[in-house]
């Protein structure tokens, strides 16, 4: 498991728009406007971790998407997962898969998938095991 996700944003108040409307529909809400690392953190209610963080990169340099890189958000249903991927594209998003099953990964594996404004891929998923992290919300 992981403690947070952390994305460089080139444009950072679009990323928050962008992200403040598709995490709504995950039940992760924002936690905090970050001035040290000039970001934001979006999570569960009531939970400290994970986080999903998005801010400007340290370095000063440009944020730039990863090559086979993907963020996958738990969904509670598969009507969560195609929820959040059509206000993702609503938001600017870029479609890359629509919603539905995927039998390679597995016959309960429903999802879609998309790009964020700023190129990073995001998958949005259901599937067996998976409602578990949503205990407590």
């Amino acid at each position: 498991m992981f403690s947070h996700v952390q994305l460089g944003a080139r444009d950072l108040s679009r990323m928050i728009r962008f992200y403040d409307d598709v995490l709504a529909e995950l039940g992760l809400k924002r936690a905090a406007n970050v001035d040290d690392i000039a970001g934001v953190i979006w999570k569960k209610a009531g939970q400290r971790w994970p986080q999903f963080v998005v801010n400007v990169p340290y370095n000063g340099l440009p944020a730039t998407w990863g090559n086979g890189c993907q963020i996958s958000f738990a969904a509670v249903s598969p009507d969560a997962v195609a929820s959040a991927w059509s206000v993702a594209l609503a938001c600017g998003g870029y479609d890359e898969g629509e919603p539905g099953i995927r039998p390679l990964y597995n016959e309960d594996f429903y999802s879609a998938y998309c790009r964020d404004p700023e190129g990073n891929k995001l998958s949005f998923v259901f599937a067996g095991g998976l409602s578990d992290s949503f205990k407590g919300i």
